[in-house]
């Protein structure tokens, strides 16, 4: 494989950076040996798929109480304007 090209899975995020049973997303031992492995992790976190794990965090952070609710909001609402940029 030539370095210009990547693999089918290249910036997919259920692929490259899966929910797992626990509920945590962490990215599987096969990716590590990828020489694209951090390229395909930006990409996929840039698409809107990652976006919504931004959003995922955000709502964890506010759950636990390490956030209020104006700050989840504001935060919320940046997340959702990337992504209807990114549309």
């Amino acid at each position: 494989m030539k370095k210009q090209e990547y693999p089918h899975c290249f910036g997919v995020l259920e692929i490259v950076f899966p929910k797992g049973e626990d509920g945590f997303r962490s990215t599987p031992e096969h990716c590590f040996v990828c020489f694209c492995k951090t390229a395909c992790l930006k990409t996929a976190m840039e698409k809107s798929d990652g976006m919504k794990v931004h959003e995922e965090v955000i709502d964890r952070a506010y759950h636990s109480g390490m956030m209020g609710f104006l700050e989840r909001w504001s935060k919320k609402k940046s997340i959702h304007r990337k992504i209807n940029e990114k549309k």
